[in-house]
């Protein structure tokens, strides 16, 4: 069977976008999930996304996402605003739209290319010296540092990652973050998943921007991000120690090119 496919990327954050509204990949087959992820046996992204009928009274679309390893995983910032991005293609939406994903409910807003992503409220952090770990949808250990350019993301993320800490729980995503002037901070990023560097990870760098207030580092509630894809900005409303709301993630996002492929 032949499955049409959209390949979209944001800040080199890539995804395999089915419009899976009539049902015609099976979300339980992992082998399929992982072949069509292969950037050499197939089409090649970090993860794949179903675009699906709305669960919830009031959805435009339902998301669910799933990992290049095949498993279906947390949630994942920059594939969100990629499939708000579809979902206008199809003419699912206009310029807003409402969706629920594993995480739970979403908005979002379209604007000249650039799509901007209501996350989760984060209600704690936890801090120990020059790492905090908090989750936005996904887990996320963060580590300000110094000539994060030089770092060995692989080596050094895959070990915090499959370290005591966390292995029991699931693993963690690794974030190694440098600050730089005006609310400005470069992002690396360690999936899990992927179990390699992305070019861009969305929770990560929301999961950057509050850990850079919450211990100090900027006052600022509106934070730009530099990963190696490109930019991305966060901003929030903190609340109270440790408890952020009205939480944005907003960058680019775009349609690289579409095909067909054998399932």
């Amino acid at each position: 069977m032949k499955i049409q496919f959209y390949k979209y990327q944001g800040t080199g954050n890539d995804f395999v976008m089915i419009d899976n509204r009539q049902e015609l990949l099976s979300k339980k087959d992992t082998k399929i999930v992982k072949r069509l992820c292969d950037r050499k046996f197939g089409i090649g992204a970090d993860g794949l996304i179903l675009l699906e009928n709305p669960d919830a009274e009031g959805d435009d679309f339902k998301m669910l996402y799933f990992n290049s390893d095949g498993n279906e995983s947390s949630m994942c910032g920059n594939g969100g605003r990629c499939l708000v991005a579809f979902a206008k293609f199809l003419g699912v939406i206009e310029d807003e739209a409402v969706f629920t994903a594993v995480d739970g409910p979403h908005k979002a807003t379209v604007s000249d290319g650039m799509v901007s992503l209501q996350m989760q409220n984060v209600e704690e952090i936890r801090k120990f010296g020059n790492v905090c770990f908090l989750n936005t949808g996904s887990p996320h250990h963060v580590v300000f540092t110094k000539n994060v350019k030089d770092l060995k993301v692989k080596e050094e993320g895959a070990a915090i990652r499959y370290s005591d800490v966390y292995m029991n729980n699931g693993g963690t995503n690794v974030n190694f973050v440098e600050a730089e002037e005006n609310d400005t901070f470069l992002v690396r990023t360690y999936e899990r998943g992927v179990e390699d560097e992305t070019l861009s990870c969305g929770t990560g760098v929301t999961a950057v921007a509050i850990a850079a207030n919450a211990s100090g580092r900027t006052n600022g509630n509106t934070i730009r991000l530099i990963v190696p894809g490109g930019e991305l900005s966060v901003s929030f409303e903190k609340k109270e120690e440790g408890q952020y709301e009205n939480i944005w993630l907003t960058g680019p996002a775009e349609q690289v090119f579409k095909g067909e492929i054998e399932c």
